[in-house]
């Protein structure tokens, strides 16, 4: 049976008292105060349609437990402080905030006052990225996108990829470019850059004309680990803060030019876009099981779904796409489904414009 806030959560919800997502935001300023400074971005925790204040929660000492009593890590304008605290203190949050948006708790409940200050409408408040980004990982961890991407781009041995051997026992993974990690709903400019050369041409220079999009997980990871200190896989959950809808925007006929010999650079580099919430591992623990069989049919980008190109797909309003055109929207979404309640990510957005000249 799901849980029950007094605030009021629809069924279809993606933020019940099951989930409770961390993120950061700004208030609105209203018509009469446009002009003016934007108020200082908060740490917030997503409840129905409805962004609870971290920072007047603190304030008003609600926060008592022996880890956060006294912290300053809500009242920062990301949640690096907080996520560096580890998962003692996310879990006491957790448990406090779950508390307090509870239908039989009276001490925010039938606090006027308090209530209108930490409880905003999602309308009202601007989301930001919730961390900080010091660093930026990507991994290639989809087997059937590797075969499927060799096989459209004609690289498979025999049927076989390339490296399959360590594909089973090492992760395959390359820096991104945490500076062009962006938040859901920012415009993504088409870039621009080389593709291959044709006949005895000198290489392509100009707009992408393969814009794709990429369906991925990201992780928010905590405290790290010392110099020469692996972490180990066991204790992996307690570094591990918690997870956000990814689009790694990428430019294919950039990539196919560049990446030989070291791996992608600009055809990927130029735009990544992540959902506004983190849905901690503990709001997800429910759902846990064993990983599933990779579908080799279920395409997560336009380099699969329209083979490079060469098989147009047709959208439901009649027209066709091979990739990404300038006014286009792609919006992902995920949930997790329980017994009357959804634990969920929200959506992941950005819109296709042109190329700068």
């Amino acid at each position: 049976m799901a849980l029950k806030s007094f605030v009021e959560v629809s069924a279809d919800s993606h933020f019940p008292l099951e989930n409770l997502p961390f993120g950061v935001f700004r208030p609105k300023p209203a018509a009469s105060t446009a002009a003016a400074d934007p108020l200082p971005p908060r740490p917030g925790v997503a409840i129905g349609d409805f962004v609870l204040d971290l920072s007047a929660v603190a304030s008003a000492g609600l926060f008592d437990g022996p880890i956060l009593k006294n912290s300053q890590c809500f009242f920062q304008t990301s949640l690096n402080m907080f996520v560096e605290m580890g998962r003692p203190a996310w879990r006491e949050a957790r448990t406090t905030i779950q508390k307090l948006l509870s239908a039989d708790e009276p001490t925010l409940r039938d606090n006027d006052s308090l209530r209108d200050e930490a409880l905003l409408p999602m309308i009202e408040v601007q989301m930001l990225l919730p961390t900080v980004i010091g660093d930026y990982t990507d991994f290639f961890s989809c087997l059937h996108h590797h075969k499927n991407c060799l096989t459209i781009f004609g690289e498979m041995e025999n049927g076989i990829p390339p490296n399959w051997e360590n594909w089973f026992h090492l992760p395959m993974g390359y820096h991104g470019r945490a500076s062009t990690v962006v938040i859901s709903g920012t415009d993504i400019i088409r870039p621009r850059g080389q593709g291959h050369p044709r006949g005895n041409s000198p290489p392509y220079f100009g707009p992408t004309h393969k814009l794709d999009f990429e369906l991925e997980m990201a992780a928010i990871v905590g405290p790290g680990n010392e110099l020469g200190k692996p972490v180990d896989i066991n204790q992996a959950a307690d570094h591990i803060f918690g997870l956000v809808l990814m689009n790694d925007w990428s430019a294919r006929d950039m990539i196919a030019w560049e990446y030989v010999p070291l791996g992608p650079f600009l055809g990927k580099s130029f735009s990544t876009t992540v959902s506004p919430w983190i849905v901690t591992l503990d709001a997800l623990e429910p759902f846990a099981c064993d990983a599933p069989e990779q579908d080799p049919e279920s395409f997560g980008c336009f380099t699969e779904l329209s083979r490079n190109g060469q098989k147009p797909l047709t959208l439901t309003n009649g027209s066709e796409r091979k990739f990404l055109e300038d006014g286009d929207e792609v919006i992902l979404t995920a949930c997790c489904k329980g017994k009357g309640y959804n634990v969920g990510f929200g959506t992941c957005t950005g819109k296709v414009l042109p190329a700068t000249p």
